[in-house]
């Protein structure tokens, strides 16, 4: 019996959920890059007032609640994904840019609380950095997503180069009949113009076969008694019989577009590798991160307790976007 994959509802769900999420994307990565870029422009020029000034406190504050806004609406989806990774005791990418996002803005709001109490080489915030940041994770993720609707795209064509019926001989007579009830060993005629319903063998006449769509070249193959054609491809010339050899999932094509499906759910060898390195990586920035404040708060010159913030938190701000190759 020939299997469907989905159900056509099935399929038109799926899709209308996917371009939903695709849309959503592209907005929470518009919306980052539109607070995080001029901010990073105003940072370059150097062109935002003083902490140490009223107005530079609240010009910075502004961009505090501003770039709040970008972690929740833009970048909620990471600290969700980084809790629920927290949850099972591991850590994933999510884990890893939610905690060097939320670092920055953390500490930036410090900074901006408390600047009096900081070193003055450590009166500096980073909401661009977090604001940016998520925007580019984003946008590779619309990249990806992108990718894999146009590999959905062509499953569906892959789909639609088989056909829905095959004239099959039975009785010394021709019929069509569907192509889900065809069994092996049944023969089936295929006329000049139609496209070959499944795999078999010829038992008799003789063609051209177009099987551009599996090999790429472009002459049709001639095919003789007893050769092989396969499901999907196009009769150019000639009216053959051949003897059904494969069906259903066992067809060419079939397993074409299972090997298809299988690459496009399955997570890509990089970001498997980079959420293994994740669960390494962001206990050891953690550890880093507490030794620095342990060492600068029994070692550290005065005031220790700002020298033991600023270091830790450093540690943190620093590693974590470098690691995201930022």
């Amino acid at each position: 019996m020939q299997d469907n994959n989905q159900h056509p509802d099935e399929d038109n769900q799926k899709e209308a959920t996917e371009d939903l999420y695709y849309s959503s994307l592209i907005t929470k990565m518009i919306v980052a890059a539109i607070v995080g870029i001029p901010l990073f422009i105003l940072g370059v020029v150097d062109i935002i007032p003083s902490l140490q000034t009223e107005l530079g406190y609240w010009t910075n504050f502004v961009f505090g609640l501003a770039t709040l806004g970008v972690l929740i609406y833009a970048g909620g989806h990471f600290f969700i994904g980084g809790w629920k990774a927290l949850r099972v005791h591991t850590a994933n990418m999510d884990t890893l840019i939610a905690l060097g996002t939320g670092i920055a803005w953390l500490y930036s709001m410090i900074a901006i609380l408390f600047t009096s109490l900081l070193p003055p080489m450590a009166q500096h915030v980073y909401f661009e950095a977090a604001a940016i940041i998520i925007a580019l994770v984003n946008l590779g993720a619309v990249l990806e997503l992108r990718a894999r609707r146009h590999t959905s795209q062509a499953i569906q064509r892959l789909m639609k180069l088989q056909p829905k019926t095959a004239r099959l001989i039975r009785d010394k007579e021709e019929i069509d009949v569907p192509i889900e009830t065809l069994q092996i060993d049944d023969l089936i005629r295929v006329r000049p113009g139609e496209q070959i319903p499944i795999d078999g063998a010829l038992t008799e006449g003789s063609s051209y076969v177009d099987e551009s769509m599996l090999t790429g070249e472009p002459l049709p193959s001639e095919k003789k008694v007893g050769d092989k054609v396969i499901g999907g491809t196009l009769n150019k010339s000639g009216s053959f019989i051949f003897k059904a050899s494969h069906i259903g999932k066992e067809t060419v094509l079939a397993q074409i577009i299972q090997m298809v499906q299988q690459a496009q759910n399955s997570k890509p060898a990089l970001a498997r590798l980079a959420d293994q390195i994740s669960s390494y990586f962001v206990p050891t920035v953690l550890i880093i991160s507490i030794v620095t404040a342990l060492i600068w708060f029994n070692a550290g010159i005065e005031p220790r307790i700002a020298y033991m913030l600023v270091t830790s938190m450093a540690v943190l701000v620093i590693a974590c976007p470098c690691a995201l190759g930022l």
